[in-house]
Formats: structure tokens, C-alpha cells, sequence
């Protein structure tokens, strides 16, 4: 039996009427830059994430970039970040003008490693981007108390509807940075028919600043306070994360309950790694990333088998060809390093039958030989 990484069809099918209804209401209307229905998701977003604001914008790469510009982040500064993330967020510290700043991960959460953060600053530090990855938060009270008094952007481009415990508290993703940062591309557990972003803050001031630089610097057509950019959500996606967005928290819960159908299957294959959760966080499972020492002859065993896989990510950030100026050789980041030979994705989508569960259990512990 064939079980694909991802599969969006199985879950269109079981909400299409929503969302074609949702399609076709503003289709006709007309009405397809910004208006009511990204005003509404934007307060849905905002009300999930326990915060103010929510500013949609074109796409998650977008949402970083105008979250570093909102604070001041340009030309000669320095932005502290993980190297095993998507390309997107170091990509966005360059295009703005400043030097990324690679700093190791936790090898068990494979988040940035909050007490190499404080090391890192120097005079030209002005933010930290702390990633939330494969769908759990990064320590982020900890990456604030190490970052001393720098703003920190969360990029929970993974993580929409995560939460942490901090202090005693249930702290949603997002929440608790000066800006953070959502994705909407397709594979996310809200994923629109498209690209599509958001960013969300508790200050008003950073929110004023984030609503003028989607829309070319403008809050009055025609008048441009600065120089901004055409990073519109548009309406049509909207409306589709609109009609998703009542599914989120039962879709979440089936990929933990997936996850933990994994985790026990595997207990007993000492040579796999299975994925950790800080006790602290609750996981939404973008991704269930195992480790094995055979990943690529696993991966090649998986394919072989019909059994979709993928890495994430097979080379860090600072050791890119495109970011060779900035002087990281091999050996300076290892954690990362080590981990991006080792890590392997398995299909992990809430709508998984058991029997394509049994399917990808069976040919992992197969090549394992149990």
C-alpha cells in the first residue's frame, strides 16, 4: 500500500462545500484585496493567538520580513537565528539589509539553543528569530531572558495553535514575542490554496507599522509615510483559512494522536530517535521527524516501498553556498550539522487511515529487521 507525506485531497474532500461556498462568496462579490474576509480571519487569528493584532500579508517569507523591518531591522545590523529551519528565515535577515547570525540547536527539540543566544550579541545585534519547529514552540520565555532586551521574532511558520506553559501560564504561539510570524502554504496545518502569511503582536505601534508596509508604507491610499511593500493576504485565501480554521484543533489532535501511535510502535527500535516534546509543549506535529544513523538508505528503503518521506533540512543555513560570505565553515554549528544527516519525516496527516499507519510501521521496523 502506497502512503503518500502528505495527502490534501483527503482532507478537501471532508470540507469542500465549506470551502467552495467561501470561494464563490467572494467571487461574487468581487471583492478580492483585502476587505472583510481577511479582516475576519485576521481577528480569528489574533483571538487563537491570544493577541491584539493580526496583519495578513502575501506568504510566511513576507511575514518575517516586514516583522524585522516593523523593527527597525535594516542595513549593518546583526539578527541571532537558528541555522536548521527553512531557508525563509535567514533569506528574510538578508533581505533586509542585515547579517544573519547562526547560533546551535537543542539536539533533542532541534529549536534554537536558548543559552548560546546571550553569546552572540554584539553591538550590531538588534533582533532574535526563535523558529518553532516540526509544530512545537521554541523556549521563548528562555531565548527573551538570553537575548537581553533585543525583540524577538518567533517564526511559528510550523506551529499555529501550539502552545507552552510558562510560568504557569498557556502561552499560544505567537503570543509572547514582539512579532510573531505564521505560514499558510499548503502543507500547514492551515494551509491555504495558496500562498498566504501572518504576523501578530500585542503593540499597537509594531501593528501600525506592519499594516503600512503590506500595503507600499500606505494607511491612506495614495500617501506613503515610507516605503513599504505589496504584501496583501488575498481575499480569496481568506476565505478558504476561514472555513479550515473550526478544523485546526480536532486535525492537531489527530496528528498527536498519530504521533503517539508511532512513538509506541517504535519503542522498542533502539535505532530510531523518536520525535521529543518538551514537557512544557503541547505539539501540533507539522512534521514527525524521527532520527536514524541509516537515514538515507532508510529513506531509499521507504521510497522503494511507496512510502513518502522527506528531510528537513538536509544542509543548515550558514553552511548554504549563498550565505559562504559570511565565513561559517563546517564544525561551527555540529548539532545542526549532525542533525540534518539524520533526520527523517514520516507522513503524519490527521486523515491517515491505521492500516497506512501499520503500512509505514511495518517497512521502518522492516528495515530494521524486527
Amino acid at each position: 500500500m502506497a502512503v503518500p507525506l502528505l495527502d490534501l485531497k483527503a482532507q478537501h474532500a471532508t470540507i469542500r462545500d465549506d470551502v467552495v461556498a467561501a470561494l464563490m462568496d467572494v467571487v461574487d462579490q468581487q471583492a478580492f484585496i483585502l476587505g472583510d474576509p481577511v479582516a475576519q480571519l485576521e481577528c480569528s487569528v489574533a483571538g487563537l493567538s491570544q493577541v491584539k493584532y493580526a496583519v495578513g500579508c502575501a506568504n510566511g517569507t513576507d511575514a518575517i520580513l516586514l516583522a524585522l523591518r516593523a523593527l527597525g531591522v535594516g542595513q549593518g545590523d546583526e539578527v541571532i537565528t537558528t541555522p536548521f529551519t527553512f531557508f525563509a528565515t535567514g533569506g528574510a535577515v538578508h533581505n533586509v539589509g542585515a547579517r544573519p547570525v547562526f547560533v546551535d540547536i537543542d539536539p533533542r527539540t532541534y529549536n534554537i539553543d536558548p543559552a548560546l543566544v546571550g553569546a552572540a550579541i554584539t553591538p550590531r545585534s538588534k533582533a532574535v528569530i526563535a523558529v518553532d519547529l516540526f509544530g512545537q514552540m521554541a523556549p521563548i520565555e528562555q531565548v527573551a531572558a538570553s537575548a537581553k532586551g533585543l525583540p524577538v521574532i518567533e517564526d511559528a511558520a510550523q506551529s499555529i495553535g501550539a502552545s507552552r506553559v510558562i510560568d504557569g501560564k498557556t502561552v499560544m504561539a505567537g503570543e509572547a514575542a514582539a512579532i510573531g510570524t505564521y505560514s499558510f502554504f499548503p502543507s500547514k496545518n492551515l494551509g491555504g490554496y495558496g500562498d498566504g502569511g501572518m504576523m501578530v503582536t500585542q503593540d499597537e505601534g509594531l501593528f501600525e507599522a506592519l499594516m503600512k508596509l503590506r500595503t507600499h508604507g500606505s494607511r491612506r491610499t495614495y500617501y506613503h509615510e515610507i516605503v513599504g511593500y505589496n504584501s496583501r493576504l488575498d481575499a480569496l485565501q481568506a476565505a478558504v483559512l476561514r472555513a479550515k480554521l473550526p478544523h485546526l484543533e480536532a486535525w492537531s489532535a489527530a496528528r498527536r494522536r498519530n504521533a503517539a501511535y508511532y512513538d509506541a510502535a517504535f519503542a522498542d527500535v533502539s535505532e530510531v530517535m523518536t520525535p521529543y516534546v518538551d514537557p512544557a509543549n503541547t505539539s501540533i506535529y507539522n512534521q514527525y521527524t524521527i532520527r536514524v544513523a541509516q537515514r538515507d538508505a532508510l529513506q531509499t528503503h521507504l521510497k522503494d516501498r511507496g512510502i513518502g518521506s522527506n528531510v528537513y533540512y538536509p544542509l543548515p543555513l550558514h553552511l548554504q553556498p549563498c550565505f559562504a560570505y559570511l565565513g561559517y565553515t563546517e564544525g561551527q554549528c555540529p548539532v545542526a550539522e549532525r542533525a540534518a544527516k539524520e533526520v527523517l519525516s514520516l507522513p503524519v496527516f490527521p486523515e491517515l487511515t491505521t492500516a497506512q499507519l501499520d503500512e509505514v510501521i511495518a517497512a521502518v521496523r522492516g528495515f530494521f529487521g524486527r
